[in-house]
């Protein structure tokens, strides 16, 4: 498929997805959030990719957020559908059974701050800007904002960028548990292959189970999400990694794994 506003570039087993809209600062709009939809699916079907990457082109923005103009043509009952898209959207990208890290070189506002939140892991420059600023247009997030920043970092703090939409700077945003890492500008793809590097020496079906459990078990009581844990512990007991994970730790050498299921 040919992207209008989407660069794909695989480097080694991973895929950097590149939100191509500069003059926009990145915004996203209906086409873009169907593009990443788009490549998402793709990249979970492909037994070559292993991890993905998604960031900003341009060394201003991740992404700005919504775009303003298309959203100010919306009726209630558009922009309801226009929320429910997003979401589905991004769920997606967080039920992921691959890893999904934002690597995030700029302002990450709005829609933006919510891509960067249904991510795994979140990898920022000094540069970066964090915030949920819907209130200052009369609206609230629209993305999974009021539902993914408390789970990261804590009601209080979530309420307070929903309620005042401020800006968090990068430090900020890593003291909080917002983002995993923060470091130069000019560092920033040399940190997140680093960052990757030890996940994906490891079996990527028990990093697959590990993300689904993770992910299944929060909305769950702990006994729900101890069976769910059970379940695919006993799944990947009867797969080749096991095998070869086991064999190697025996044999005191490093396992080679190639994404058998």
């Amino acid at each position: 498929m040919e992207y209008e506003n989407l660069n794909l570039d695989v480097r080694g087993r991973v895929l950097w997805i590149t939100i191509n809209r500069p003059k926009k600062l990145n915004a996203l709009n209906i086409v873009t959030v169907g593009e990443i939809d788009c490549a998402i699916r793709d990249a979970a079907e492909d037994s070559e990719i292993w991890a993905v990457c998604v960031t900003g082109a341009g060394d201003r923005s991740f992404v700005a957020g919504a775009d303003i103009e298309e959203l100010n043509t919306l009726d209630s009952v558009e922009a309801k559908a226009f929320a429910e898209r997003g979401q589905a959207v991004f769920s997606r990208i967080e039920r992921m059974t691959k890893p999904v890290v934002a690597a995030i070189n700029g302002f990450a506002l709005g829609g933006g701050c919510e891509l960067a939140m249904a991510c795994h892991f979140r990898i920022a420059t000094t540069a970066a800007v964090f915030g949920q600023p819907e209130v200052k247009l009369g609206l609230i997030p629209g993305y999974g904002g009021t539902q993914r920043l408390p789970r990261l970092v804590g009601r209080g703090r979530a309420l307070e960028m929903l309620l005042s939409g401020r800006n968090v700077s990068a430090e900020e945003a890593e003291r909080i548990g917002l983002v995993n890492r923060v470091c130069a500008p000019e560092e920033l793809e040399g940190v997140v292959e680093e960052f990757l590097k030890p996940i994906l020496r490891n079996g990527p079906l028990a990093v697959a189970h590990c993300i689904d459990a993770v992910s299944r078990g929060l909305g769950l009581t702990l006994d729900e999400g101890c069976a769910i844990e059970a379940m695919l512990f006993g799944v990947g007991a009867s797969s080749p990694e096991m095998t070869e994970g086991t064999a190697a730790f025996l044999e005191k050498r490093r396992a080679i794994f190639r994404g058998e299921s």
